[in-house]
């Protein structure tokens, strides 16, 4: 089978009915006047709701609470300085949270099942949730109904409504009657409670199973049928289950230290200081420092972010788990045509054979088709639709359109009587057109060239001569079809057989198409081959064309297995096949989801590639199914974890790139968090057992928390890719997010921290520093050192002074407003009374900046050895 969708060639003509569709202002007040198509989202966060979750926040809570002790205490300046900074955060937290809750309405807009519609004339896709009242729409195999309509024509027309009905038995639909457009709801409503059989009436959220159709709308979003039982689809998922649980059991672990650390620090004070309410406020300062607060904005920026990265690469991710596989990925199945290739059709060959007689035409001949070729291009045309959408079919009419004239005129000739559509078990398409008379037909066929040859009943001999002309054009990347005719009588045209088999079709010639491979394949497959990925062609297309195309994109060539092969085959042989094997061709689709099966029983994580309804079974198997935007359908679309908007490879290959950048970014985040919290909890209960004053209370953690929020969830996120990306293996699937070794290289750098700050704490105490002078010192080596883990653990491997050259710009401006706001609260009188700092000295400065440049080197140092005892993935 010649791996094209021929989903689109049979849209039905509607009969009488010149309807252009809307015009695009008219549509566009029509959208304004009755809103979107589209169901209310039980998943979107509005506004108020995001502020209520604010509230409920330990963070929140616990800067109230430090607030309300400290109006106890009658220290007012404070209090409102933390109930301001609760306020602030809750700010930023909002903003955070709306940036992605609106990435994610975008994406589910994207994600929108999409509709061919008229508008002024001209046939356009749209975004389902655009379709208006009275907008015509052209429906085809595999496409998902927009809205609820009107059928004005059909061919073949069986719809699945079991989505609203319940019955899984596809339904018959005919157009309605010239005098019989009028819907009332009481039609409607029979329509429905009868099956909807034999009705003209379509409904919202069916799917196209077989033949085509064009229908008018007459009801969108909740005036629909599906509206008013309600009934909502969810396209994207806005969580990903396996990494929530992995930081549900980080933040479980980190609460409970926390709260017993919290716990033990106000009976020790207590007992140590005999103040119940600096008890308190000790207590509050070791929970605010260990409490994992980031972690749920982590994982919401870096889902909705990752998602709306990786749609900048023209691919839409429909499934948030799939972020999380596409760094696993050890196995690419990928179709052929369009996605290898450019799916830009030209015949570059015709042959006529015909009684022995045979003619050639090839395109760099420039010259006229002579009238046996001519003769096969004409049949070929009249097997197509009119208005053709598929690539095929429209190299057809352009060469046809130069070579016999009009298309229009060819096809005025004839009246279409019936069309054939492409299925499983025959790869062939057909129309039956009424000759001249009218009293008779023929039917006008053209598909694979086994299935031609089938219909036609060759013997051995013109089997062997058919496949040698096939063969040599295959070899050189030519795609081939072949093309046969069948005399339907007048007794035959009264009653249609229901299948092709039953015609006597006779063979006229083949008609072979160039699809050249696109420019960026060969690079994108060698960068997959360099990741530990490999790259498996499945294709319906010609063997030796297949072979010819894997070549060029520098996949093993050696050995190609087809469909046929394939059958006689146990699924052990199958197995030990595909350990050697990257190319398989003539391919059905059950053969499809075998494979992707024994793939992933090998121990694969298998992504596949696919766009027709027959492909859903296998790219659903799939670790990570991918659809086709461009050419798929709605039903592979549903049934895929991402979605290429441009039908590329090179954009499959950028997507597990940007997946692989996601899940370093979210693991440097993790252990950044780990690391930052060890130095700031040990400041809080150090000076507890030393017998020193407090030096950080909830005031200073609450500033703190305003750097380390907007690092974890705005700077790590932005961070771009580790060199070594796309020269590593694919990450162990069943790793965790954070690996043991990986936990141990953060809790060294927060000792290391921890450490220096304590030497720095206990020299500054040996000095008999002041207590106001002593928290200034300690705060500001505290912030700086803060800013050197930042740097640090921006790259897994770098050298600090490549991961300094490396732009983020959103890092400069941290560190810019961090440096600035720090210098301000250690400067401005109000601000270091609000702090209870000390007065600033220079040289105290300057051993917090040494302190923090000899803490950065020996943890670059340390880095350097430690990641080369251990796998980053």
């Amino acid at each position: 089978m010649p791996q094209t969708s021929h989903k689109t060639n049979t849209i039905a003509e509607p009969a009488n009915h010149q309807n252009v569709g809307l015009s695009a202002l008219l549509a566009a007040q029509r959208l304004k006047t009755d809103g979107y198509n589209e169901l209310p989202s039980i998943n979107k966060r509005s506004f108020m709701r995001i502020v209520f979750e604010i509230f409920k926040e330990p963070m929140f809570i616990l800067l109230m609470g430090a607030g309300v002790v400290y109006l106890l205490l009658g220290d007012r300046l404070d209090a409102l300085f933390l109930l301001v900074f609760a306020c602030l955060s809750g700010i930023i937290t909002i903003v955070q949270e709306s940036r992605s809750e609106k990435v994610l309405e975008a994406l589910r807009n994207l994600a929108s099942p999409r509709a061919l519609v008229l508008r002024d004339g001209l046939r356009i896709h749209i975004a389902g949730r655009e379709v208006v009242r009275d907008d015509v729409i052209i429906l085809a195999e595999g496409d998902r109904v927009a809205a609820d309509a009107t059928l004005l024509s059909s061919l073949d027309l069986l719809l699945d409504e079991s989505l609203l009905t319940g019955e899984s038995v596809a339904v018959r639909k005919l157009a309605a009657q010239k005098n019989d457009t009028a819907r009332t709801n009481a039609a409607i409503t029979s329509a429905v409670t009868s099956g909807c059989e034999d009705s003209p009436y379509l409904f919202a959220g069916s799917l196209v199973v077989r033949g085509s159709g064009i229908a008018i709308v007459h009801a969108t979003g909740l005036r629909c049928e599906m509206g008013k039982i309600g009934h909502a689809l969810q396209t994207i998922e806005t969580q990903q289950p396996h990494l929530q649980k992995q930081l549900s059991g980080l933040v479980r672990n980190f609460a409970v230290i926390g709260a017993i650390a919290s716990i033990l620090t106000v009976v020790l004070f207590w007992a140590l200081r005999g103040s119940w309410l600096q008890a308190i406020l000790g207590g509050i300062a070791l929970g605010m420092s260990m409490l994992p607060a980031e972690f749920p904005m982590v994982m919401a920026v870096f889902m909705a972010m990752g998602a709306w990265r990786i749609s900048q690469a023209r691919v839409l991710t429909r499934r948030a788990s799939s972020i999380e596989s596409l760094g696993a990925v050890t196995v690419l199945c990928t179709d052929k045509t369009g996605t290898l290739t450019e799916n830009k059709m030209t015949v570059t060959n015709i042959v006529y054979s015909i009684n022995g007689e045979s003619e050639n035409w090839h395109q760099a001949q420039n010259i006229k088709a002579n009238a046996g070729t001519q003769a096969v291009l004409k049949a070929a045309l009249l097997a197509c639709p009119l208005h053709p959408t598929d690539p095929m079919d429209m190299a057809i009419h352009h060469l046809a359109q130069t070579q016999i004239g009009a298309n229009t005129v060819s096809f005025s000739q004839h009246a279409l009587v019936r069309a054939y559509g492409l299925r499983p078990d025959l790869f062939a398409v057909a129309n039956v057109m009424t000759d001249a008379t009218n009293e008779s037909a023929i039917a006008y066929a053209k598909g694979a060239l086994e299935t031609i040859a089938a219909l036609c009943n060759f013997d051995a001999a013109q089997l062997l001569s058919i496949n040698a002309q096939a063969e040599t054009l295959a070899k050189n990347g030519i795609r081939v079809l072949g093309v046969a005719t069948a005399h339907v009588n007048a007794t035959q045209l009264k009653k249609l057989p229901q299948s092709l088999r039953d015609f006597k079709f006779d063979y006229i010639g083949l008609i072979g198409f160039a699809d050249p491979l696109r420019a960026n394949v060969p690079a994108a497959v060698a960068e997959c081959h360099a990741a530990g990925i490999r790259v498996v062609m499945i294709t319906g297309d010609y063997p030796t064309t297949a072979q010819a195309i894997g070549q060029q994109a520098g996949l093993d060539s050696a050995n190609v297995i087809n469909g046929d092969a394939i059958e006689t085959m146990t699924d052990e042989a199958l197995t030990v096949a595909l350990k050697t094997t990257s190319i398989f061709a003539r391919i059905r689709p059950n053969q499809k989801l075998r494979i992707v099966k024994l793939l992933k029983k090998q121990g694969g994580i298998v992504a596949m590639t696919g766009d027709g309804v027959n492909d859903a079974p296998a790219i659903k198997a799939a670790d990570i199914g991918i659809a086709m935007g461009g050419r798929g359908t709605d039903v592979a679309r549903e049934a895929s974890s991402i979605v290429l908007l441009d039908d590329d490879f090179g954009s499959i290959v950028k997507t597990i790139q940007l997946g692989r950048r996601i899940y370093d970014n979210l693991r440097k985040t993790i252990e950044y968090i780990i690391a930052v919290h060890i130095p700031i909890a040990g400041l809080a209960i150090l000076p507890l057992l030393l017998g020193l004053p407090l030096m950080l209370i909830p005031i200073h953690i609450a500033f703190l928390e305003m750097v380390i929020n907007p690092a974890c969830s705005i700077v790590f996120e932005a961070e771009a890719a580790e060199h070594n990306v796309m020269q590593r293996p694919p990450r162990k699937p069943k790793s965790p997010l954070v690996l043991r070794k990986r936990v141990v290289w953060a809790v060294i750098q927060g000792l290391l921290v921890l450490m220096v700050l304590a030497a720095i704490l206990m020299g500054a105490a040996y000095q008999k520093l002041a207590e106001a002078d002593m928290r200034t010192l300690v705060f500001t080596a505290l912030v700086m050192l803060n800013m050197g883990l930042i740097l640090v653990n921006r790259s897994f491997s770098a050298s600090l002074m490549a991961a300094i050259l490396k732009p983020n710009r959103a890092l400069w401006i941290l560190l810019s407003a961090v440096s600035a706001v720090l210098a301000i609260a250690v400067l401005w009188q109000p601000a270091r009374l609000l702090f209870h700092f000390g007065a600033f000295h220079w040289h105290l400065f300057a051993i917090c900046a040494v302190a923090s440049i000899f803490t950065v080197l020996i943890l670059e140092a340390v880095k350097s050895l430690f990641f080369k005892q251990i796998s980053i993935v």
